[in-house]
C-alpha cells in the first residue's frame, strides 16, 4: 500500500515509555515517553515527540537529529561546548556521532527530526537523481529548461 503524499500530526499526542538505556543515567530516575509522528518511505527519517523527567544523563547519537524544545527546559554539557541552557523555541542539532550530556532539571518536551546520514558518494548520486527528476517532469509539463 503507497504512503500518501502528505501527512500531518500533533504535538499533544499520548507519550507512551521509552526508557533511557540505564547505563547512560548519572543523576535522578529520569523517566522518558515518546509518539512517532511519522517516517520517510525508505525509513531514512523519522519524527517524533520526546519527553522526559528530571535527570541527569548521557546520551549518544546515532544518527543525525534536529531538536525543538516544546516545553520546558535542559542544560547540555559537550567535549568542547560549555553548559547551556536551552528552552521552548530553541532548535538543536545533533550530528551523528555526537555526545552530550543531558540534564533535565524539571521536565522537557521536544520534537525530533532523526535522519540517518547517508556515504557521501551516495548523496551525490541520489542528488544527482533528483535533479534529473525534475527536469524529466519539466519537460513532461512542458516548461523550457534553463541552466
Amino acid at each position: 500500500m503507497p504512503l500518501p503524499h502528505i501527512e500531518s500530526g500533533h504535538c499533544n499526542v499520548n507519550l507512551t515509555p521509552s526508557p533511557i538505556e540505564p547505563s547512560w543515567i548519572i543523576e535522578g530516575n529520569p523517566e522518558a515517553r515518546s509518539y512517532l509522528l511519522s517516517a520517510s518511505a525508505d525509513g531514512a527519517a523519522t519524527t517524533l515527540i520526546w519527553s522526559c523527567t528530571a535527570g541527569k544523563f548521557n546520551w549518544y547519537y546515532d544518527v543525525d537529529e534536529t531538536t525543538v524544545i516544546l516545553e520546558g527546559s535542559i542544560v547540555l554539557e559537550s567535549d568542547g561546548m560549555p553548559p547551556k541552557r536551552y528552552g521552548v523555541g530553541d532548535v538543536i542539532l545533533f550530528r551523528s556521532g555526537a555526545r552530550a550530556k543531558w540534564y533535565v532539571e524539571d521536565y522537557v518536551k521536544k520534537v525530533a527530526f532523526l535522519r540517518q546520514t547517508n556515504p557521501l558518494g551516495f548523496t551525490f548520486v541520489v542528488r544527482a537523481v533528483n535533479r534529473l527528476n525534475q527536469m524529466l517532469f519539466r519537460l513532461s509539463r512542458g516548461q523550457l529548461l534553463r541552466f
